[in-house]
C-alpha cells in the first residue's frame, strides 16, 4: 500500500528529477505582463485585504502555513517556525498559469492547497515589529489578481506544541476557473514544458520536493509527479 502523507516518513529513494534535467527547462523569457483576462490587484484592494487579515488576527501573532515555495523562500524574516500538519487539506499542482513560470504558448501549473487528505509543512510567524509591512508583501506575492482575493484563508494546523490557527493560500474554484483538479499525467506534461521570466515549473517542483525531502516529508503525489516530469524530460533529446 502507498504511504500516506499525514506525517513525516523516510523519503523512499533518490529524486529522479535532477538539477541537470531541470537545467534543460531553463531559458530566458521576456515578461509578457499579467495573466490574460485577469485584473491585477490594485493598491487599494491590497490594503483592504491586509486590513481584513489584521482584523481577523486581532491581537494574536500571525502565523502562515507554508506548504510550497514559502517553505524554501518565505520572503520575510521568520521570527519563529514549527512543523505543522493541516488535516483536511492537501497540496496539488492545480493552479493554471500563463505567466511567471509559464507563457501563453506553453502554460504551466503552480501549487495550491486543495480540500481533502492532509498536508505536512511548516508554520512561520511574521515578526511583530514589521507585521503589517511583511503581511502586505506576502499578500502581494500570493494574491496578484483581484479575481482570486478569496484564495487567502485561515486553517487549523496541528503542531508539536498544539493546534494553531494559520493563514494560508488555497485553491478556490468558486471564482477562479484557473483552479481545478488536474490528473498527474496532465500535470507532468504542463510542468515539463513551462518556463517564464521567473524560471520553469520543473525548477519550482524540484525545489519544493527537494526541500520536503530535506525535512523528511514524503508527499506521495509530488514524489510521483517529479518522477513523471523527469521521465518526460529524459525523453527529450538534448539540444
Amino acid at each position: 500500500m502507498p504511504r500516506r502523507t499525514t506525517a513525516k516518513t523516510r523519503v523512499p529513494v533518490a529524486m529522479q528529477l535532477t538539477a541537470d534535467l531541470v537545467a534543460r527547462t531553463l531559458k530566458v523569457v521576456e515578461d509578457e505582463g499579467p495573466e490574460p483576462h485577469w485584473t491585477p490587484i490594485s493598491s487599494q484592494q491590497l490594503d483592504e485585504l491586509v486590513s481584513r487579515v489584521e482584523q481577523e488576527a486581532g491581537d494574536e501573532g500571525i502565523w502562515v502555513f507554508a506548504y510550497g515555495s514559502l517553505m524554501w523562500n518565505p520572503g520575510f524574516e521568520v521570527s519563529a517556525s514549527d512543523d505543522a500538519i493541516a488535516f483536511g487539506w492537501h497540496r496539488a499542482f492545480s493552479l493554471r498559469i500563463e505567466r511567471l513560470r509559464a507563457t501563453s504558448d506553453a502554460p504551466g501549473l503552480m501549487l495550491a492547497l486543495r480540500p481533502g487528505g492532509s498536508c505536512s509543512g511548516l508554520v512561520l510567524k511574521l515578526p511583530c515589529e514589521t507585521r503589517r509591512q511583511d503581511l502586505r508583501a506576502l499578500l502581494a506575492r500570493e494574491i496578484r489578481y483581484a479575481e482570486v482575493c478569496d484564495m487567502v484563508r485561515w486553517v487549523s494546523v496541528k503542531t508539536p506544541t498544539g493546534t494553531r490557527r494559520a493563514l494560508t493560500f488555497w485553491a478556490s474554484a468558486r471564482q477562479s476557473p484557473l483552479t481545478e483538479k488536474i490528473p498527474l499525467d496532465e500535470a507532468a506534461i504542463l510542468i515539463a514544458q513551462a518556463c517564464g521570466p521567473a524560471g520553469s515549473c520543473a525548477q519550482y517542483l524540484h525545489r519544493t520536493v527537494s526541500d520536503l525531502a530535506d525535512r523528511n516529508i514524503y508527499d506521495r503525489n509530488l514524489w510521483r509527479l517529479q518522477a513523471m516530469v523527469a521521465a518526460r524530460l529524459s525523453a527529450i533529446p538534448e539540444a
